[in-house]
C-alpha cells in the first residue's frame, strides 16, 4: 500500500527532471517508450519499478495519483503525458518534440 514516502517519492521524481518514465524491465510497453526518447537523443530518468524493494508501492502511489497503475508512466517537463501509445502517438504527431523543445524546423 503506497503511503507518504512512495507519493513524496514519485512527486521529487518528476518535479526534479526533465523526463521520467515509470517503467518495468521486461515490459514491451516500456521498451517502446524509451526507445522513443532513444531516437530523440533525450536521456530521460527512468525508474525500474520492478529493480526495487519498494517498487509496487511506488505503482500503488502512482495509481492514487493519476489514476493509472499501468506502465510506463510517462512524465514531461512535470506533466503526465500518458502511457506507450500515448509517447508514440505524440512523437509521431511531432508534440514529444514540442515539449521537449526540439524544433528542428522538420515537418513531418
Amino acid at each position: 500500500m503506497a503511503g507518504k514516502a512512495e507519493r513524496r517519492f514519485v512527486r521529487e521524481s518528476i518535479s526534479s527532471n526533465d523526463i521520467v518514465i515509470f517503467s518495468k524491465s521486461y515490459c514491451p510497453y516500456c521498451k517502446r517508450a524509451k526507445s522513443i526518447f532513444k531516437q530523440l537523443n533525450k536521456t530521460p530518468h527512468v525508474i525500474e519499478l520492478d529493480e526495487r524493494d519498494d517498487g509496487s508501492d511506488i505503482q500503488d502511489a502512482l495509481g492514487q495519483m493519476f489514476g493509472k497503475q499501468t506502465v510506463p508512466q510517462v512524465f514531461i517537463n512535470g506533466k503526465r503525458l500518458g502511457g506507450s501509445d500515448d509517447t508514440v502517438e505524440a512523437y509521431e504527431s511531432g508534440e514529444l518534440a514540442k515539449l521537449l523543445g526540439n524544433n528542428s524546423g522538420d515537418d513531418l
